[in-house]
C-alpha cells in the first residue's frame, strides 16, 4: 500500500475506532512512531519556557506555581469579577501575574462575563464539555510551553503557548488550535478555542500569528519581552517581542522631532504580519506535534502522535477566524481535520462576482456584488462616514450607555463638523446635518453595510474602531517603519485634551496584560501630528483643510487614498506630488492583494458563524462573500455550512454595557455549537448542521438592567433548518442566498 493511499485510509471521520489496529496499520504505512522516527523541532521555533500548573487558587502574592491553564487560578469567579487582580508592585509586575492578568483581560475582551449574559449558565469555566452547569470553578491543570516562531530575521516573533491539560489521552489524542482575534496577544482565544479544547481534553496551541502587544518606547527605548516583561531594548536581546527597525541615530532624530512616540507591532513590524496568520496557525499545530511526542514518547515509540492519529481542529473568532480559514486553505498536507471560523474577515479576491441575495421572491429582495472589496477599504470608507451617518435618525442610539459617553453623543458638535466638511468637498449632499446624516449613511449601505448595522455606527466610532484600524492597516499593509509617518499620523499616549504625552511607566509595566495589540489607549492612541495648534489624539484633532474639530477628516481621506490609489474628493489618482504618494498607496494595496483568499478549503468540514448586526466586519463582504467564494471554488465538493444569528454583533464583550444588553445575544454559544458540531462530524461522522439563520431573542428589559438570559433567547442549531431560515449556495454563479 502507497504512503498516499495509507494516509486516506487512515484519517477518516470515525478517527479513534480501532486504535490498536489503527497503530498497526500506521506502522505498515511507515509512520506512527518505531525506532526510525525522529521528532524533530520544527524549522523556525525557538522554545523558551515550559511551566507546569497545578490549578491551585492563587491568592494574594500568587506565583506561577499557583495557576492554571485557563484562568490563571482565579476561576470562574475571578474572570466574572468587577477588577482585575492586583499587582503586588503595579509599577513591577512579574511575569505570573502579567499571564494571570493577560488571560483575564484577554477573556472578558471579547467575551460577555456577566451572569445575566449568560456567564456561568451557558457557557464560562464552570461549564463542562458536555454543557452540564457546576458549581465549581473550572480551573485546568497541566503544563504551558512556549515559543516563539521567527523567520530568521528577528523581527517576525510570533509567540505560541502549547498547552496540554493533564486530562490529555493518548489514546484518544486531539489538539485544538486558537490564533487569536483581533491584535491581540498569544492568549486572544483563551475564551474561544482555548477553554472549548482544554475542556475535551486536547492540546491547545494558541499563537498571536505574528500580532501581540509589542509597544516599543521610543523615547526610553523600552519593549515588552516575550514573557510579557518590559525591558531596555539594548537588555532584551533575542527575547525581544518587538523594536522599530531604527538606528539610534534616526530614533534619536525621529524622538527630537516627534516625542513620546510608541511604535505598535501590528502596524510597524514591516512584516505585514496578515500575510501569515493562516501559516502561522499551521506551524503553531506542528509545535504542538512536537511538544506532545516529545513528552508522551518513548524509546521504542519516539512519535506516537502525527496527523493520521491525532484529531485536529482550528476554531478562533475575528481575525483568529481568518487565520484558521486561511490555515485550511493552505493546509495541503490534510493537517487540520476541521475549521471552525466565529465572524472571520476574509479578503475577496477583486475581478470575481461574488453575489448576496437577501430575501425571497415574494419579499423585497435585496442584491449585491461583494466581490473584491477589502477591510482596508470599507474600513478607511467608514472612517470618513461613520461620525456623520451615526447622527442620521435611523442610527440613533436612546440608551443611556456608556457609548453615549464616548461615543457620538459626547461628541456630536465635532461630528456635525466632519458633516459640514463633507458637504464642503462635496462628500455628502444636503443643506441640514440630518440630511448629510442621511446620505452619508447611504453610503455605508452602499459599501455593505444593510440597516440591520445603522445603530452600530456609534458605538463602533466612538470606541475608535475606525480610526485606530485606519491608522494600523494601511501601515501594516504597506510595510512602513514607526518613523513614517504615513498620513501625518503616529502613536503615543494623550491626554484629556488630545495632548501627546509620555507613557506612564507603570502603564507600559502592565501593557501585556492590559492592551489588546492596537491603538486603543492603553497607552498609545492614534495621533494626527499636522493637526491645527499641534499634534492631537484622533478626538481631538482640527483639520487644516477645515479648521475645525472635525474628528480628523483630513487624516480619515488620505487613509481611504492610500487603500483605493484615489483623491476620494477629486476621484483623480494620486501622484508622486499627492499626500499620500502613488509610492505609498501602491505599497499598500500590494499588502492587500498578500492577504487575500482563495476559498478553496479543501474539502474540510468547516462551520462559519457570523452575527447579521455586525458593523465591524460586516456579514456582506466578508462572512456571507466567503461562503459564496467557497461555493463557486468547491462546488459540490464543498463542507462549509453558514451559520448567520440575528440580534447578535461582533463584540460580545459589549453585552454587559446599557442598551446591548437589551438588544443583542451572545454569538459565542454558537461558536461552541459549531465547535461541537465539527467535533462530532469529524470524531463520529455525524452529519453538519445545514446552514441556516438562526433567529434569537433579545432579553430585553430595561437597558442596564435586562432580563437574565434564558436558553429560549439563544436556540441551538437545528439539523435540518425550515425553509424559511435555510441557507442556500449556487456554484455556477457564486451566490449565497438567505431568508430575511
Amino acid at each position: 500500500m502507497d504512503r498516499t493511499r495509507c494516509a486516506g485510509a487512515m484519517r477518516r471521520s470515525m478517527r479513534w475506532t480501532m486504535t490498536v489496529l489503527a497503530g498497526a496499520a500506521l506502522a505498515a504505512c511507515g509512520g506512527g512512531g518505531g525506532s526510525s522516527a525522529r521528532n524533530e523541532l520544527p524549522q523556525g521555533i525557538t522554545e523558551i519556557s515550559q511551566t507546569s500548573y497545578p490549578a491551585t487558587t492563587a491568592g494574594a502574592g500568587s506565583t506561577a506555581a499557583m495557576q492554571d491553564l485557563l484562568t490563571g487560578g482565579i476561576g470562574k469567579t475571578g474572570l466574572g469579577a468587577a477588577a482585575a487582580p492586583a499587582y503586588a508592585d503595579p509599577a513591577n509586575p512579574t511575569v505570573a501575574e502579567l499571564r494571570r492578568n493577560a488571560l483575564f483581560s484577554n477573556y472578558r475582551g471579547i467575551l460577555d462575563y456577566t451572569a445575566g449574559g449568560g456567564y456561568g449558565s451557558l457557557y464560562g469555566p464552570n461549564i463542562t464539555a458536555d454543557g452540564a452547569v457546576t458549581t465549581g470553578e473550572g480551573l485546568i491543570p497541566g503544563s504551558e510551553y512556549l515559543a516563539v516562531l521567527d523567520n530568521g530575521t528577528g523581527r517576525k516573533q510570533t509567540v505560541i503557548a502549547v498547552m496540554v491539560p493533564d486530562s490529555f489521552s493518548a489514546s484518544r489524542p486531539c489538539l485544538v488550535l486558537g490564533p487569536s482575534s483581533g491584535s491581540r496577544g498569544v492568549y486572544g482565544a483563551i475564551g474561544t478555542a482555548g477553554e472549548w479544547g482544554l475542556k475535551k481534553g486536547c492540546a491547545v496551541a494558541l499563537t498571536d500569528a505574528g500580532k501581540g502587544v509589542g509597544l516599543h518606547n521610543l523615547a526610553d527605548d523600552t519593549v515588552n519581552k516575550v514573557d510579557g516583561s518590559r525591558a531596555a531594548r539594548k537588555d532584551a536581546g533575542a527575547l525581544s517581542f518587538f523594536a522599530a527597525n531604527l538606528t539610534d541615530a534616526a530614533r534619536a532624530a525621529y524622538n527630537a522631532a516627534f516625542p513620546n512616540r510608541i511604535a505598535i507591532k501590528h502596524a510597524h513590524s514591516q512584516q505585514n504580519p496578515e500575510k501569515d496568520w493562516g501559516g502561522d496557525t499551521l506551524a503553531a499545530g506542528h509545535y504542538a506535534m512536537y511538544v506532545l511526542n516529545a513528552k508522551y514518547g518513548t524509546k521504542d515509540d519516539p512519535v506516537p502522535f502525527d496527523r493520521n492519529n491525532t484529531v485536529v481542529i482550528a476554531g478562533s473568532a475575528s481575525n483568529g477566524g481568518a487565520a484558521v480559514l486561511r490555515a485550511a486553505e493552505l493546509d495541503g498536507d490534510g493537517f487540520v481535520d476541521g475549521v471552525v471560523a466565529s465572524e472571520p474577515v476574509t479578503q475577496i479576491p477583486a475581478g470575481k462576482p461574488i453575489y448576496v441575495r437577501q430575501g425571497t421572491e415574494s419579499e423585497n429582495v435585496t442584491s449585491y456584488n461583494m466581490g473584491g472589496t477589502a477591510l482596508a477599504e470599507y474600513t478607511t470608507w467608514g472612517n470618513i462616514y461613520q461620525p456623520c451617518a451615526a447622527l442620521a435618525d435611523a442610527a440613533a442610539l436612546s440608551e443611556t450607555s456608556i457609548f453615549n459617553y464616548i461615543g457620538l453623543v459626547a461628541m456630536k458638535t465635532r461630528a456635525e463638523a466632519r458633516c459640514e466638511g463633507l458637504a464642503a468637498k462635496g462628500l455628502v449632499t444636503g443643506a441640514t446635518t440630518a440630511e448629510r446624516a442621511a446620505d452619508a449613511l447611504s453610503k455605508l449601505h452602499a459599501k455593505g453595510w444593510t440597516k440591520e448595522h445603522d445603530q452600530m455606527h456609534n458605538a463602533h466610532y466612538g470606541l475608535g474602531n475606525g480610526p485606530i484600524l485606519s491608522a494600523m492597516y494601511t501601515m501594516a499593509y504597506g510595510r512602513f517603519g514607526a518613523d513614517a509617518n504615513l498620513c501625518n499620523t503616529s502613536f503615543a499616549a494623550a491626554s484629556a485634551t488630545g495632548e501627546v504625552m509620555a507613557a506612564t511607566p507603570p502603564a507600559l509595566a502592565q501593557s501585556a496584560a492590559v492592551a489588546n495589540g492596537t491603538a486603543n489607549g492603553s497607552p498609545a492612541t492614534v495621533v494626527y501630528n499636522d493637526s491645527v495648534g499641534g499634534a492631537r489624539s484622533w478626538l481631538m484633532t482640527v483639520s487644516p483643510s477645515t479648521g475645525k474639530a472635525d474628528l480628523g477628516l483630513d487624516n480619515a481621506l488620505c487613509q481611504y487614498a492610500l487603500a483605493s490609489g484615489q483623491d476620494p474628493v477629486t476621484g483623480k489618482s494620486l501622484s508622486a506630488a499627492s499626500v499620500p504618494t502613488q509610492a505609498q498607496s501602491d505599497a499598500v494595496r500590494a499588502g492587500m492583494q498578500e492577504v487575500k483568499v482563495t476559498g478553496n478549503l479543501r474539502g474540510k468540514p468547516t462551520i462559519i458563524v457570523a452575527g447579521r448586526s455586525d458593523a465591524l466586519i460586516p456579514v456582506n463582504v466578508n462572512a456571507r462573500a466567503y461562503t459564496a467564494l467557497n461555493g463557486g471554488v468547491e462546488g459540490a465538493q464543498s463542507k462549509l455550512r453558514y451559520i448567520e444569528v440575528t440580534n447578535a454583533q461582533h463584540f460580545d464583550a459589549f453585552l454587559p454595557f446599557a442598551g446591548f444588553d437589551t438588544r443583542f445575544v451572545p454569538l459565542h454559544t454558537y461558536f461552541n455549537q459549531a465547535m461541537d458540531a465539527v467535533w462530532a462530524n469529524v470524531t463520529k461522522g455525524a452529519a453538519l448542521p445545514a446552514s441556516q439563520v438562526v433567529r434569537t431573542t433579545p432579553r430585553g428589559g430595561t437597558p442596564g438592567a435586562a432580563n437574565p438570559i434564558a436558553a429560549s433567547n439563544v436556540p441551538p442549531l437545528k439539523a435540518t433548518p425550515g425553509a424559511g431560515d435555510t441557507i442556500t449556495v449556487t456554484g455556477s454563479i457564486p451566490m449565497v442566498t438567505l431568508p430575511n
